[in-house]
């Protein structure tokens, strides 16, 4: 029921710029005063919100504004009556609906409410919609409840509370919303009913817009057909879809009652279009911060570039969470890789950047970079192709000045890079079933607090989560699992790597890889990898192992705690450095490592379970402890858990500081690794030099530093039996390894002492 559609009935009053003579600045009454020439009020033509409008200065303690048209009041109807309102200066007033309640003869009619609830502005420029209800029944929602009696009203505004204040009104609405208290058995809408047509052809959008505005809570249909919207679309109520809309790429459409993935199935009938939709309207809309996948399983053909969904957003920087679901990968040629060979300079000078490259064009944004002196995980974050040259996520430790590059642009499941920013992007509860087909996630080229929770990579072709840029820092990995796709090739010969940081700040937490080629590399510092277990085992008997985690930032500053590290080991680096001999910079330090479980099971003995590898000459370590860890090695003796990868450069053992290896529980290790380690020595021939070889026991090859203490048991005693009550002073890095300490005592004697010795100067 509307009287307006039954009943012929115009509710509309007229627009304020087409004249003030029928508006009231009293009750709205025939003679009463209009605001026609009133020096209190003026038509504003084209105001940024409102378009045209009336500007009132409020002089009156209760400034009325009422039409002098006559509104119908029917028996059993209900209309609404709103307005828009904004202050534009002086002294803030209330604003509410109200009216002047008349009989059939035109006599005021007494003892009824004509006023709705009072809306007070609070600040300039603020728009604040006010409505009332009016009707004849006393029912719920009902401001003004005017009973039968009345034949019809004069309905505007009034202005109350302090005055001198200036404000601009929109047009005037009044609207029969009858329909909202009938007990209807359809509680739908059909968008047929506003005009849609559904052919695909036709514009459909303002039939859409109508429907919606008159749903009024009831949920929208969208019956069998295919509706064309030429332009965004906010729809407001719930809606079923039956048939499909169809739009332009760069086209929003927003369902704010149902924003979900397999309500935009229903809307556009397919999975990765619906997905690149919702994804859009997530980021085009400040009302929902999620988008729910509703546990739908989404099969995908090619990669989703993410930027391109969006169209013409290229930076976001507020928290958006993509919740709950499956992307599931399906093989096709859109999956392969695409690799370029070029030819590019290098300066050290000018470490990010390779020029001098020719149909730079065909090298993609995103690509791994590998070569001659390319250190592991480093892409081209972008490519300047006038200039024939291209950005790099790290430096190149030691290319040619020219040489042939090979560029290899893999494939993700969800490719971010076109974002030039991006930060607080969540990714919870998803399973990406990669199935060997696809990489996962690529990270937007900068940005940063990128999370990724409780989420499954199953079976990466190449790469779990790849960053080109920073868009790593502060990376979030928590919960999640990454199962290879090569658990049953030798571990030498796998190629998948789960994760690289290129930046500051990453927490990866209680996460489980599978047998990937590598778990993780990072460049940056102050990561905290805790609770994770990754293993990298595999059946080859006696075999070889990979590195798991590795560091390719000298001072890292970085804390591995809790962690299960299984059949593989924690790798130190500066490959990421474009001149790798130290400098005047930090080396290598602040590593901590505690409180870990280390296994290995049938590996070759020659096995180590950290290694420091330089890539240049002069590094040593200072500030890097190893404590309180589980080294375990079953079915083989490894040697020892520690070692130096000398293959570019050795250590700087003379420089060696603040670095501890203690508290710590070997089994199946053929030599404990201890420093500062305290050792029981006998000499049992009288001499004046005692050397004590304590080399075996100091991490990483070093030198016996320094000597902390020296204590005699049960006396030292000279070649008569007399006790030698003279102390002995200390010699440190004697012998040809530097690994021995002696004792000079200021005659020959024989006797046990304790000593402890350290591979580093404490300070």
């Amino acid at each position: 029921m509307n009287i307006a559609i039954t009943e012929g009935l115009d509710l509309m009053p007229p627009r304020f710029q087409d004249g003030l003579d029928v508006w009231s600045s009293e009750n709205g009454t025939p003679g009463s005063a209009s605001y026609d020439g009133a020096a209190n009020a003026a038509i504003v033509p084209a105001d940024q919100d409102f378009g045209g409008c009336l500007e009132l200065l409020k002089n009156q303690s209760v400034q009325k504004l009422r039409w002098k048209g006559q509104t119908p009041i029917r028996p059993g109807t209900y209309l609404r009556i709103r307005a828009r309102v904004k202050a534009i200066s002086g002294i803030l007033p209330d604003v509410r609906v109200a009216g002047f309640a008349a009989d059939a003869g035109g006599n005021p009619l007494g003892g009824l409410v004509q006023v709705g609830a009072t809306t007070s502005l609070t600040a300039y420029g603020e728009i604040i919609e006010i409505d009332a209800i009016v009707g004849t029944g006393n029912r719920p929602g009902v401001d003004m409840v005017w009973g039968a009696g009345a034949a019809y009203g004069h309905f505007g505004l009034d202005l109350t509370g302090g005055s001198g204040g200036i404000v601009r009104i929109d047009d005037m609405v009044i609207e029969d919303i009858t329909e909202a208290f009938l007990r209807d058995m359809m509680d739908m809408v059909d968008v047929r009913d506003f005009g849609a047509v559904g052919d695909g052809v036709t514009d459909d959008r303002a039939a859409f817009l109508a429907a919606d505005d008159a749903a009024d809570g009831r949920t929208l249909v969208v019956p069998d057909g295919v509706f064309r919207i030429g332009s965004h679309l906010t729809l407001t109520s719930k809606v079923r879809f039956e048939g499909t809309v169809t739009m332009a790429n760069a086209t929003r459409l927003i369902l704010m009652r149902n924003f979900d993935l397999p309500t935009y199935i229903d809307a556009f009938g397919d999975e990765m279009l619906a997905f690149k939709k919702g994804f859009q309207a997530l980021l085009n809309y400040a009302d929902h911060d999620a988008f729910d996948l509703g546990g739908r399983r989404i099969d995908v053909t090619e990669p989703i570039d993410m930027q391109d969904a969006v169209a013409d957003v290229t930076t976001f920087e507020i928290r958006r969470v993509i919740r709950d679901g499956q992307f599931y990968v399906i093989d096709g040629p859109a999956w392969q890789p695409d690799v370029v060979t070029r030819q590019g300079s290098y300066n050290p000078n000018n470490p990010f950047t390779i020029t001098g490259l020719s149909n730079a064009a065909q090298i993609q944004p995103g690509s791994l970079v590998t070569g001659q002196g390319v250190g592991r995980e480093v892409y081209v974050k972008e490519v300047n192709v006038g200039a024939g040259s291209l950005t790099l996520s790290q430096p190149l430790y030691a290319p040619n000045s020219s040489q042939t590059y090979t560029f290899t642009r893999f494939k993700y499941l969800l490719d971010f890079h076109g974002f030039a920013k991006m930060r607080k992007m969540t990714l919870q509860d998803i399973e990406f079933q990669m199935n060997g087909f696809a990489s996962g996630i690529l990270l937007p080229r900068d940005g940063g607090n990128f999370q990724i929770k409780d989420c499954f990579f199953i079976k990466a072709s190449h790469r779990g989560v790849s960053s080109t840029g920073r868009g790593c820092q502060d990376l979030h990995i928590d919960r999640c699992q990454f199962i290879s796709s090569e658990e049953n090739m030798a571990a030498t010969a796998r190629q998948t790597v789960g994760f690289n940081v290129n930046a500051n700040d990453a927490k990866i937490r209680d996460s489980r890889f599978q047998r990937l080629g590598l778990t993780g590399i990072l460049s940056g510092a102050n990561h905290l990898i805790v609770g994770n277990h990754w293993f990298q085992g595999d059946e080859v008997p006696a075999g070889p192992r990979v590195p798991g985690m590795v560091f390719t930032y000298e001072p890292c500053e970085s804390v591995v705690t809790g962690n299960y590290i299984d059949n593989c080991y924690i790798e130190w680096t500066n490959e990421h450095d474009a001149k790798p001999d130290h400098g005047s910079e930090y080396s290598f330090g602040g590593l901590t490592i505690t409180g870990n479980i280390f296994l290995a099971s049938d590996c070759a003995s020659h096995t180590r379970f950290i290694v420091v590898k330089p890539y240049g000459t002069g590094h040593y370590i200072s500030g890097m402890h190893v404590n309180q860890n589980v080294f375990r090695v079953s079915k083989t003796i490894m040697d020892r858990v520690d070692g130096v990868d000398t293959s570019h450069a050795t250590l700087d053992n003379w420089r060696c500081r603040n670095l501890t290896f203690e508290r710590n529980t070997f089994h199946g290790v053929g030599q404990s690794t201890i420093s500062p380690v305290a050792l029981e020595f006998q000499q049992n021939t009288d001499q004046t030099t005692w050397s004590l070889d304590v080399s075996g026991y100091l991490p990483f090859a070093g030198n016996a530093r320094t000597v902390t203490s020296v204590v005699t048991e049960d006396g030292v005693r000279n070649g008569s039996g007399d006790l030698v009550f003279a102390q002995p002073y200390t010699k440190a890095n004697q012998g040809a390894g530097y690994g021995l300490v002696q004792l000079v005592w200021p005659e020959p004697c024989h006797g046990t002492v304790h000593v402890t010795a350290r591979v580093d100067k404490p300070f």
